[in-house]
């Protein structure tokens, strides 16, 4: 994955990240107004039945789905809002999925599966941008057998998808905390977001190639056994069994590990008791603890009624990021390509 094309000074990001916020809220709130609760009601009644029954079918099969949606829908919304522009084959130049942050992206043969019901139930009517955001929750939510947050709906799909904008947009694992801030604050997303929905590494696999510079050799100086000292010893000397490969190979990108070992199939707050045991995969896990404020976040998140309160909220806002709605984009027919005219 790509780093941003910026890099400020500490003092310089903070600044300008607080600043951003305060105008980012600003332009989501007016986006966010198109959304709401049960859009569908009247004009497609049975829609997030239909949704929840088909991404239930298939993660009970594949409970790995869950990590995937969730990653999907937060890769989508990052790039040009959640627009549902990461589905979007095209002949003409190469889309968002075709970024190096999206070729490890999967489940579109089951958004593929809502959209073919939901086009035979109510043609023209839903959204595979709400259809994403749906596919996130049901599947995350399919464990606990209820909805874990509200989905507001009435998104309308984009037209354009460059793998460009999605290598300048989606935060990478080896960001600092002053980017990772800065990034999210783009999206008129605060600390609070960005700690919050951090937790959502508690479920699905990381590649070791994105990763093994802070277990091998950290310092360059040639001693493979070197480590990132902000990584929990006996944690290091797993993710090093787990990724021995690499140490040969850096760029093999096939070899991976549980992000949260023991529990990454299970969506809850482990990832913030294991962050706080220094056992954060990425760069952009730990360095949450390196900024006070951050690190305050994280151990009230150690207590999983805050975490379920504070993720439905966090994953509310972000599902908020440049939506299209009312005449603006279109309602695509298949979800891998744009309306002809």
């Amino acid at each position: 994955m790509a780093k941003p094309a910026f890099v400020m000074a500490a003092s310089t990001a903070v600044v300008v990240s607080l600043l951003v916020v305060s105008c980012g809220i600003g332009i989501a709130s007016a986006q966010a107004a198109g959304l709401k609760k049960g859009f569908y009601k009247k004009s497609c009644p049975q829609a997030e039945a239909i949704a929840q029954k088909v991404v239930w079918e298939r993660t009970a099969g594949n409970r790995e789905l869950a990590a995937k949606f969730l990653r999907m829908f937060f890769h989508d919304c990052f790039v040009r809002g959640c627009d549902a522009s990461v589905l979007l084959d095209s002949p003409t130049n190469t889309a968002e999925k075709n970024a190096a942050p999206n070729l490890s992206l999967a489940g579109f043969e089951v958004i593929d599966e809502v959209k073919a019901e939901l086009e035979e139930a109510c043609p023209g009517v839903v959204s595979c941008a709400d259809i994403v955001a749906l596919a996130a929750r049901d599947s995350v939510s399919f464990q606990y057998k209820k909805n874990l947050w509200e989905v507001e709906t009435g998104r309308r799909d984009g037209t354009i998808s460059s793998d460009q904008e999605a290598l300048s947009n989606i935060p990478a694992p080896s960001s600092t905390f002053d980017i990772l801030l800065i990034n999210f604050s783009n999206k008129g997303l605060g600390l609070q977001d960005l700690v919050v929905l951090s937790g959502g590494h508690t479920i699905g696999i990381g590649h070791c190639n994105l990763f093994s510079s802070r277990i091998f050799n950290f310092t360059g100086k040639n001693n493979p056994s070197d480590v990132d000292p902000s990584i929990n010893p006996p944690y290091a000397k797993f993710l090093q069994g787990q990724c021995s490969r690499n140490l040969q190979d850096p760029n093999d990108n096939t070899t991976v590990v549980p992000m949260d070992p023991g529990s990454s199939l299970s969506f809850d707050n482990h990832y913030f008791v294991s962050l706080k045991a220094h056992q954060g995969m990425f760069t952009s896990d730990a360095t949450l603890l390196t900024n006070g404020r951050a690190a305050n976040i994280v151990d009230k998140l150690q207590d999983p009624g805050v975490f379920f309160h504070s993720f439905k909220n966090s994953i509310k806002r972000m599902g908020q990021i440049g939506v299209l709605t009312g005449t603006n984009g279109q309602i695509r027919k298949k979800c891998n390509a744009v309306n002809s005219s």
